[in-house]
């Protein structure tokens, strides 16, 4: 595995396109996001996703989130109406996992064989460049029901050497999980409190 310091501030170019290749060509990787640290796959290709499942000790059964690059990349693997489009401006970029309706046409594993799709747009560069060629997987980089890690060295410690690449940009600022809330339901419900959950409330309030 190899352990690469990134600027969080103004991610290296060539970094992220090393990283970025690894996982065009079905690697995984740890990344910092705006909450905790990640891991990611190239939620298109079958084989990785699966390979984040098996790393996690995930079941199946259980959804995986996507992160996005921007709003605007939101249509492409889900259904939004012009209310819930008002509320993404408002709180995107952000510690938030929207679940929606998935796109009839998004074919991937991280779905778990739902109609419903959970999406991150984190207030973190390094995350957004990574994303921005194709979505890839949101999950903490973490074996299923340990703690989060807020660094890349306990990243590694809790993951071995499984994935192909660490991002190390130093520890996470949030520190809390994002907060998850459904978006699919009127009024939205609140799945998982975390980080941002006065600004949320006082949005769909």
């Amino acid at each position: 595995m190899k352990l690469i310091k990134i600027n969080p501030e103004n991610p290296e170019t060539a970094k992220i396109e090393m990283a970025r290749e690894i996982l065009r060509q079905g690697g995984t990787l740890v990344y910092p996001t705006d909450t905790v640290y990640g891991l990611a796959a190239n939620i298109f290709h079958e084989k990785a996703v699966l390979n984040i499942y098996e790393i996690k000790k995930r079941s199946k059964d259980k959804p995986i989130s996507i992160c996005l690059s921007q709003t605007q990349d939101i249509k492409t693997v889900a259904q939004l109406s012009p209310d819930l489009e008002k509320i993404i401006q408002e709180i995107l970029p952000g510690s938030y996992t929207l679940i929606l309706n998935k796109n009839e046409n998004l074919q991937s594993r991280v779905t778990a064989g739902t109609d419903k799709i959970g999406i991150r747009i984190p207030n973190n560069l390094i995350c957004r460049e990574l994303s921005r060629k194709f979505p890839i997987t949101t999950t903490s980089a973490n074996i299923s029901g340990h703690q989060p890690p807020l660094s890349a060295r306990e990243a590694q410690k809790e993951l071995d050497d499984k994935p192909d690449m660490i991002l190390d940009s130093g520890p996470c600022s949030g520190g809390v999980s994002s907060t998850v809330v459904d978006l699919t339901v009127t009024p939205p419900r609140i799945v998982r409190e975390g980080a941002g959950m006065k600004k949320l409330l006082s949005i769909i309030k």
